[in-house]
């Protein structure tokens, strides 16, 4: 697929796990997708974007995956006609043997989805045994077949998640001290007994076979997108957990001693610890000085991977490239952390605070040498992926020398409006966004259009009213419903609904200068659905699903009304 700044496109951003498909078991997956891939073909959005789509633990977040390479299975979609080895008689035995909600209503259920769709698939390996390996048939030479070709991660892979279902956990920390990494695992493994390692030769064999039936899955939709002229863009963390399958067969690569995250934002308030210290993500920080021994291999075979099944993507975080900021501490111990002061925080650490890696932004020279980091890692990225394919999420507290070198390396930045100040306080006019760069009003991190624009109405209304708001609440809400009106062309003489609202939000974001417009499924929709809460542990992060099937988005009029006015603004643009 050709894809060039040149051509201004337009876009939707869907957790695929909020998707509901026709045929979907509670959570979304490769079928739902195909079905938001139609459906924005029929309404002119030509850039499908979705969250990491890796295999998560048991906290479920897509940024915090088991694997950098390894595909979910949740995504897998299971029905006998996206499936070979799998019968509708099957499907309706293992349906019954839980007891779940209608896939039609609630969050994902996870502690149900995740046994069934496991359940599924091992019927499916089962009858794939029996049907295609013992006969040698030509399905199960192509499956040795792939799986010969992903001999660089696949086998690390199979036995970490093995191991990972025979102690319940992926934290190897918590397993026998004699199978914490790759080399000692099959050393232990080498010494049991034959019958022993026969079951666990079928078990990996079995992990294998949930990944091609993934990747075939994948690959069949990234085509049928193509086919349609609708690009699809990934996201690939800047981290890896540390209780991954990476770290596990190649610990070497990996700082265990700090855990990278960010410093304290303002748009992150969600709790004492987040605004006092930052985010701790738990994730290791590289050993980039290894990494470039190997002139970076792992990061290239992770970047080869997703252009696999992603047409282009972004780097969450891409600002680690340049510096990181790390914690000296694991996020186990936020809560203890969070009232501290520095002093004593440094004192509990043996003598160290969060700080940024390799160099703080402090003076030039350090400044220059983060920059010059940065684009030493950066370029060999840039060899596996061809022009405008990588997209850096440049979002946060970002050094002044990063787009500057993002720009000088061709690489689009994010652009979200009410972050893009001229003079400290005015919005920089759409028209003057850099072409090479991606706008959007939020990401799953953020609130959502409505929350904000109401709760600023509610400010206003309250403090005009004489209840809860004060005279400076008021005037500061209305500043930001003027400034953010102007950006988008129009003027707010009242206080206003966010349904009057909604349609120039959006044409707003449509005629700014940027290459890609996304849009945040919620903000399209106008709900306040909101799918993670930087730095709190609740259930609703990475759970919340759309309300309505995708099959079912087409049958509303006024919608339907709405993306067609805004593909006719795009294509006069």
């Amino acid at each position: 697929m050709e894809l060039s700044p040149q051509q201004k496109l337009s876009g939707i951003l869907a957790p695929l796990f909020a998707l509901r498909g026709s045929s979907d078991l509670g959570v979304g997956d490769v079928g739902a997708l195909r079905e938001l891939v139609d459906w924005a073909a029929s309404h002119n959005l030509r850039v499908v974007q979705l969250l990491p789509v890796n295999e998560t633990g048991n906290d479920h977040s897509p940024y915090n995956a088991i694997s950098s390479v390894a595909l979910d299975p949740l995504t897998i979609e299971l029905t006998p006609e996206s499936l070979p080895d799998l019968t509708a008689e099957i499907l309706e035995e293992e349906k019954a043997h839980f007891y779940m909600r209608s896939a039609a209503e609630g969050p994902v259920f996870y502690k149900i989805v995740k046994p069934l769709k496991r359940a599924v698939l091992h019927r499916s390996f089962e009858r794939f045994l029996e049907l295609e390996w013992k006969r040698r048939t030509a399905r199960s030479r192509a499956f040795k077949a792939w799986a010969t070709e992903q001999e660089g991660w696949l086998p690390g892979f199979a036995l970490f998640r093995v191991l990972m279902a025979e102690y319940g956990t992926e934290r190897w920390d918590e397993w026998p001290e004699g199978c914490r990494t790759r080399g000692t695992a099959e050393a232990w493994l080498a010494q049991q007994p034959a019958k022993v390692r026969k079951d666990w030769e079928l078990r990996q064999r079995e992990v294998m076979y949930v990944q091609w039936i993934a990747w075939s899955q994948w690959a069949a939709v990234r085509a049928h997108a193509e086919g349609l002229g609708v690009a699809l863009m990934g996201d690939i963390p800047f981290g890896v957990s540390l209780h991954s399958a990476d770290y596990f067969c190649e610990p070497e690569i990996f700082d265990s001693h700090w855990s990278g995250g960010a410093p304290p934002e303002h748009a992150f308030q969600g709790d004492l610890f987040t605004m006092r210290w930052g985010q701790n993500w738990g994730v290791p920080l590289y050993r980039w000085d290894v990494l470039k021994e190997q002139d970076l291999r792992w990061w290239r075979q992770r970047v080869r991977k997703v252009r696999e099944v992603f047409h282009l993507f972004r780097i969450d975080h891409v600002l680690g490239f340049y510096r990181i900021y790390g914690f000296p501490w694991r996020p186990e111990r936020n809560a203890e952390f969070a009232p501290l002061d520095a002093g004593v925080a440094r004192e509990r650490t043996g003598g160290e605070l969060p700080r940024f890696h390799p160099n703080p932004d402090d003076t030039d020279p350090q400044r220059l040498a983060n920059r010059q980091h940065g684009e030493e890692l950066l370029r060999p990225l840039l060899e596996e992926t061809g022009a405008y394919r990588l997209i850096g999420e440049d979002l946060g507290t970002v050094p002044p020398y990063v787009r500057p070198s993002m720009e000088s390396l061709q690489i689009a930045g994010f652009k979200v409006p009410m972050w893009e100040l001229e003079w400290d306080t005015r919005l920089t006019p759409g028209d003057r966004y850099q072409r090479l760069s991606v706008a959007t009003y939020a990401t799953h991190d953020h609130e959502p259009l409505r929350v904000l624009w109401e709760r600023w109405m509610r400010i206003i209304a309250q403090g005009e009213s004489g209840q809860v708001a004060d005279a400076h609440a008021r005037d500061g809400a209305w500043w930001e419903v003027r400034r953010l009106a102007t950006w988008a062309g129009f003027e707010v003489p009242r206080i206003m609904e966010f349904e009057q609202v909604h349609e120039a939000l959006l044409r707003g974001l449509l005629a700014c200068n940027s290459w890609i417009s996304i849009f945040m499924v919620t903000d399209l929709f106008g709900t306040s659905q909101r799918f993670n809460v930087p730095g709190a542990v609740t259930d609703s992060n990475w759970s919340e699903r759309i309300e309505r099937p995708v099959k079912e988005w087409g049958a509303s009029q006024a919608l339907s009304s709405l993306l067609s006015r805004m593909a006719s603004a795009l294509s006069r643009q």
